[in-house]
């Protein structure tokens, strides 16, 4: 796989993170936000996205949509509402919790088959594994954070499509890897 090649300025980094933040607060009050005019064509692009938010250096909601098929930044404000309101692991966000959230964006590669598991680079690759009816997908950042091998990260991306360890060498299971932008 070439390296993700996709890098966003810091104005459009910040545009990013202000949108995430106006997207959640406008919720909060009961409205719906207008979504500013991006200060670039690059956000207008077609790309996966994934917002992460933590309080407190907790996993506080994490929702993202793999597949580019909306321009980025109204991708990012839909998947900042539905990771502040709609991940099904927590309650939704308070107003008291807000202005402690810290928030993460990965902008993400189109996913492509891996031809093979030795290849997967830990902090590099995101995988999304799928077998049956399930599917499970961990974010680059993820084993780095929990300090993984690779061979635990394949393994931890099984369990997260609740299928057993192990399940990415069978056959009849895909195994998918991107790489992302994070910041």
């Amino acid at each position: 796989m070439d390296a993700f090649r996709f890098a966003l300025t810091d104005q459009e980094k910040d545009y990013l993170k202000d949108l995430v933040r106006l997207r959640i607060a406008a919720r909060l009050a009961g409205r719906k936000a207008a979504l500013p005019e991006p200060p670039s064509d690059v956000l207008r692009e077609p790309h996966g996205a994934f917002v992460t938010l933590t309080l407190r250096g907790r996993l506080r909601g994490c929702i993202g949509h793999i597949v580019g098929d909306a321009p980025l930044y109204e991708t990012i404000a839909e998947m900042a509402e539905a990771a502040a309101f709609g991940d099904p692991r927590f309650p939704p966000l308070s107003r008291q919790e807000f202005d402690q959230l810290a928030v993460e964006i990965s902008v993400l590669s189109p996913l492509t088959p891996c031809p093979d598991a030795s290849q997967v680079t830990v902090g590099r690759h995101g995988l999304l594994v799928r077998r049956g009816g399930r599917s499970g997908l961990l974010l680059p950042q993820v084993p780095v954070e929990w300090g993984w091998d690779r061979e635990a990260f394949l393994d931890q991306t099984c369990r997260k499509a609740g299928l057993e360890p192990g399940c990415w060498r069978e056959p009849g299971t895909t195994l998918l890897w991107f790489e992302a932008e994070v910041f």
